[in-house]
């Protein structure tokens, strides 16, 4: 059984991205493949959208167990824009089961004009890394949808830098998170830590120490620490330790 959606601002794409089928016979440039999955950029009538195409969700039980991760793709981002957080647009998604076993599955977003991945930005030592008024305006956004996604007790679990878009206007973007989920207890706050620190991996070279706590002032709300955020820090800190 198979199920497709297409939003409805784009069903004159339907040629293209009606169904399963088509979708999977689309051509385009290859961005990413691996076992289970790639990626295609295909661009019509001027405007740029990534395929992303699953044909396996592992071997034995996991085509049966659990949720496919193109599902969890498409809800995650679905969960981010509920939460007011910025990311692509989903123009299509769905999946096909054979006899209860995952088969194949998409998800189809529309390109963020004019965006760089913040690991890119890191890696050619981009300018705007040392224009305080840019990394203030990033940081903000940056912890206030962190702050979002903690609060509703969700953790991305692949918080790094590569998954965060900025563009032209020094705009953020929250993309890829097919990994993330729903947390309680003590697998919450270990899972807060993780997020933070993935942040941190790359930021404590390319930022200043300021820089950094002022980015965690920002997400906790507090104007000064105190001796839980101290203790939340020194975890963050060591939570790679050994690791790199």
């Amino acid at each position: 059984m198979a199920g497709w959606n297409l939003a409805s601002a784009y069903a004159q794409l339907a040629d293209d991205f009606g169904d399963l089928q088509r979708v999977f016979a689309l051509e385009g440039k290859r961005l990413t493949k691996d076992p289970l999955s790639e990626v295609i950029l295909i661009e019509r009538d001027g405007v740029r959208y990534y395929v992303k195409r699953y044909w396996g969700a592992g071997k034995g039980l996991r085509r049966y167990l659990g949720r496919p991760r193109v599902k969890a793709e498409w809800q995650n981002l679905k969960r981010f824009a509920k939460w007011g957080i910025p990311t692509a647009e989903i123009v299509g998604y769905g999946l096909e089961r054979r006899l209860g076993a995952f088969v194949r599955g998409a998800l189809i977003t529309r390109e963020l004009k004019n965006t760089q991945d913040m690991a890119l930005l890191a890696k050619c030592g981009d300018a705007r890394l040392k224009d305080g008024v840019w990394v203030r305006r990033i940081s903000q956004q940056l912890a206030a949808a962190t702050r979002t996604l903690h609060a509703h007790r969700f953790v991305h679990n692949d918080l790094k830098w590569r998954n965060l878009l900025v563009n032209d206007r020094a705009e953020l973007f929250f993309i890829d998170c097919p990994t993330g989920g729903f947390w309680w207890g003590p697998l919450l706050d270990y899972r807060i830590v993780k997020d933070l620190a993935c942040l941190d991996k790359v930021a404590k070279y390319q930022l200043s120490r300021t820089q950094r706590l002022r980015f965690y002032l920002q997400y906790s709300g507090g104007s000064r620490l105190d001796g839980t955020d101290k203790r939340l820090i020194r975890k963050i800190l060591q939570f790679f330790e050994g690791r790199e």
